[in-house]
């Protein structure tokens, strides 16, 4: 059974996404031992609320060079929701934040006249062919909630877009490096397809 080391960094409700990928097949575990979470097979940084409190529980914790390492081994990592924005060099969010740079871009607020920040509710995925995806449609619905979104600065890393105000990554991959913006956990079908093609990929 792959082993998923889910990083304990002190903010958001992390017990929901530990069942879903309880219910896909992994063995979890939530913590912020770093010998735990290098000697996990999958890792995942979830996190909910803003950006700089999340860079801040990863600092405090002595956890960022521990991502940093997870990455380097090239161990499946998978960041969801502010932990995909945490994943990006720079974000704008209440000032401007360093992230971890593990992919080039920036963190921006969405912004246009008529648009409700931030996005609450189901949107659609449109992507091309990737294995974090297999088993999806393109168009289908994934629940999102979030006033800031992720500015790759390489277009190749994009492998999901959204559009709301503007087309924006909404799923993200470079190697075994993966992120998702809405929440696979309240996503129905397609949130736990995700998961299963992360727990069971190579």
């Amino acid at each position: 059974m792959t082993t998923v080391a889910l990083i304990d960094y002190g903010i958001g409700n992390l017990r929901s996404v530990e069942k879903a990928l309880q219910a896909v097949g992994a063995s979890t575990c939530l913590t912020e031992d770093p010998a735990v979470i290098l000697s996990a097979d999958k890792v995942v940084l979830p996190g909910v609320g803003a950006f700089g409190d999340g860079m801040a529980g990863l600092v405090q914790r002595s956890l960022v060079e521990v991502v940093l390492e997870v990455a380097q081994r090239g161990t499946p990592l998978l960041g969801i929701c502010v932990g995909m924005q945490l994943l990006f060099e720079t974000s704008e969010e209440l000032g401007e934040h360093a992230g971890l740079g593990l992919l080039p871009g920036r963190v921006k607020r969405f912004a246009g006249s008529g648009l409700k920040v931030p996005q609450t509710g189901w949107n659609q995925l449109q992507f091309k062919p990737s294995r974090l995806l297999e088993g999806l449609e393109p168009g289908c619905y994934a629940y999102f909630n979030h006033s800031y979104y992720c500015a790759p600065a390489d277009p190749a890393d994009i492998l999901a877009s959204t559009e709301y105000g503007l087309p924006y990554a909404s799923v993200v991959g470079r190697g075994r490096l993966y992120g998702m913006q809405f929440h696979p956990e309240k996503s129905q079908a397609v949130g736990l397809q995700m998961l299963r093609n992360f727990v069971e990929g190579g």
